[in-house]
């Protein structure tokens, strides 16, 4: 049953989640976090960091990762697997209606309505994670880490991966 479980959690993401990773990983946390409890927000926001930190699809990196936490090796090929299926499927399907209106300006007018909803749902995630890390640490142990983070990221252009590593070992050292 946990299989079944773990596809469905991932396939309906897949599914809904037009945009690709990004789009799909509040989708992902609803499924994995609110639907089956297979982890709090505070753990969702540790996978979704270290998944940030490789390379690769976030989406599949987290299905992998949940997936073997849930149901072993086998569950990870279950979780990567519902989250490609459904983009594999589709592209096959319609790989000839693609080709044919891709210059299409109805098409590209849709995808630009679409992106808007995806900076809002990706909004809402950035503040349930603000919301769950100021509750745990507190408002100044919070802004600091968002102040280093930004000048990190903006003034100093250090790689998002080493900003993600070092906020974890802080974590670890100082609030663990």
């Amino acid at each position: 049953m946990i299989y079944v479980e773990i596809f469905i959690a991932f396939f309906i993401p897949g599914i809904i989640g037009y945009g690709g990773g990004p789009a799909s990983i509040p989708l992902i946390e609803h499924e994995v976090v609110h639907r089956y409890g297979w982890m709090t927000v505070d753990e969702f926001g540790e996978v979704l960091a270290l998944g940030n930190a490789l390379p690769g699809p976030i989406a599949t990196k987290m299905a992998g990762f949940v997936g073997y936490e849930q149901g072993g090796v086998l569950g990870a090929i279950v979780g990567v697997f519902a989250t490609v299926a459904p983009s594999l499927v589709l592209m096959i399907a319609l790989l000839s209606l693609l080709y044919k209106f891709r210059h299409s300006p109805k098409v590209k007018k849709m995808t630009m309505l679409i992106r808007p909803t995806i900076a809002v749902l990706l909004g809402v995630l950035a503040y349930r994670f603000f919301a769950s890390s100021y509750e745990a640490t507190g408002v100044w142990q919070t802004g600091l880490l968002i102040v280093i983070s930004l000048l990190l990221l903006e003034k100093w252009k250090v790689h998002p991966a080493l900003v993600i590593a070092g906020a974890l070992v802080y974590g670890a050292v100082f609030l663990g």
